[in-house]
């Protein structure tokens, strides 16, 4: 747990940043090895059952990257569909075509490959943590949010904000370099916040009033930070954590009259939307006023017509994984150039696509299913600490999935751990014929 907590400490600092050349990036994977390092010399590399989906996924992400990077021979490269204009350089040079990986970017594919250390780490230090400590991780977590939270308020408030291990642009974006995926930390912190106050099935007591007042101070921070993608999805973690405090809070006020329970909820909703009216009233909700503001110069519809034509080119063995932005160059007409570049599809699911082609997809679709499978099962478990966690990791990666739809979060190596985290919670319920004896110790499946 110890080496865990290190991890995630140094991801909040220098794990906030997607960009291959940013600082943090060296920061993140050095100590993130170090970590696997220490990790493998204390003790077996233990795998329990809750692990195995999220390590099925990362296995399968690392293979393709390698795949990629396996030298072809020439008259199976110049087959592949799109390379037909990197011929030309070998031809002009009188020399014959030397053997190539599939990836177009080997340098960027590579990257892609390293970046994967980060969620392997955590995996491996969360396949050895006890299940009783889950709920240190939930407090850890929160209490993450909650500073980054207040450091996008320092930065809105017109504080010092430079990070030099980031590439930030002087956006209202706490520890990340973009608003978007700030915004999207807020929003799984919405759902935190009620698993931490109702885990275990205890009493929420004090926990009732902090919890809502984290919920607003994470709310208005999405509000503040500009962004609107983050603004739609503060709204569905806002239900979310209704969701997680329906129960739990019906349960607690049994001994109340009825009317006490829906006028609780009521309240606080209506408590949540005067705050978010205030600020909208005084000028303090970017994400609003973004919103409402119709963007001509938006690149990501611009660049959505260039994008499915690039896929439609190379598909279906993709053109390699990390290498969208130089690929992208190539494809962009002149009308949509301007002094800043267009770094990805900001669609993720898309330019997995472009990337791996039908690979990708059949690995994408494959942990989607699980993933929704697995999220059926846990909203139906009525079990207090393992369906309250499986619940958890499924709203979590709900959130990261639809913040996919128009950005990139995952990329990051923040939302890589928490992530993983999330889906080992989601992957260790107790199945319904097995009992909750292995919630202190791992229920090993193998030691490699």
């Amino acid at each position: 747990m110890v080496l865990l907590l290190i991890l995630l400490v140094t991801l909040w600092i220098a794990g906030g940043g997607s960009r291959a050349n940013v600082p943090g990036q060296a920061v993140v994977r050095a100590i993130s090895t170090l970590c696997l390092v220490l990790f493998c010399l204390t003790g077996p590399l233990v795998f329990d059952t809750r692990t195995r989906p999220a390590m099925i996924v990362l296995i399968a992400s690392g293979l393709i990257a390698l795949l990629q990077l396996v030298p072809l021979p020439p008259v199976v490269w110049t087959t592949l569909p799109g390379r037909a204009p990197f011929l030309t350089a070998a031809r002009l040079a009188g020399e014959p075509q030397p053997w190539r990986p599939l990836a177009i970017v080997p340098s960027m594919t590579l990257n892609a490959l390293l970046s994967l250390i980060v969620p392997f780490t955590v995996l491996c230090l969360m396949a050895r943590i006890h299940r009783r400590e889950d709920s240190l991780l939930i407090k850890t977590l929160l209490g993450f949010v909650l500073v980054s939270a207040l450091a996008g308020l320092l930065q809105f408030s017109g504080g010092a904000s430079n990070n030099p291990l980031l590439n930030g642009v002087g956006e209202i974006s706490g520890n990340f370099a973009n608003h978007n995926h700030f915004a999207l930390l807020l929003a799984i912190g919405c759902v935190l916040a009620p698993a931490w106050a109702f885990w275990d099935g205890r009493q929420s007591g004090w926990r009732a009033p902090v919890v809502l007042g984290l919920i607003l101070v994470f709310t208005l921070t999405i509000l503040a930070s500009g962004s609107r993608a983050g603004t739609a999805l503060g709204m569905i973690a806002l239900g979310l954590a209704l969701l997680f405090a329906w129960r739990p809070l019906r349960r607690t006020l049994t001994r109340y009259p009825r009317w006490v329970f829906p006028a609780l909820i009521v309240g606080t909703i209506a408590l949540v939307a005067l705050a978010v009216a205030l600020s909208v009233a005084n000028d303090r909700a970017m994400s609003i006023d973004r919103a409402m503001t119709v963007d001509v110069h938006d690149m990501r519809s611009k660049g959505l017509p260039v994008v499915l034509r690039m896929i439609h080119e190379y598909f279906p063995v993709g053109a390699g994984l990390g290498g969208f932005d130089p690929l992208f160059r190539m494809h962009e007409p002149f009308t949509l150039l301007k002094p800043t570049y267009f770094n990805h599809a900001h669609n993720d699911f898309l330019e997995i696509v472009l990337d791996t082609g039908v690979v990708g997809v059949i690995t994408l679709l494959a942990a989607i299913t699980w993933w929704l499978m697995a999220s059926l099962r846990a909203w139906r478990s009525v079990g207090d600490r393992e369906g309250t966690l499986a619940r958890l990791g499924s709203a979590m990666l709900l959130l990261v999935l639809l913040a996919s739809i128009v950005d990139y979060p995952a990329r990051t190596p923040i939302i890589m751990a928490v992530m993983t985290i999330a889906a080992v919670w989601l992957g260790g319920q107790t199945s319904p014929h097995q009992g909750t004896k292995d919630e202190t110790l791992p229920q090993s499946s193998g030691v490699v």
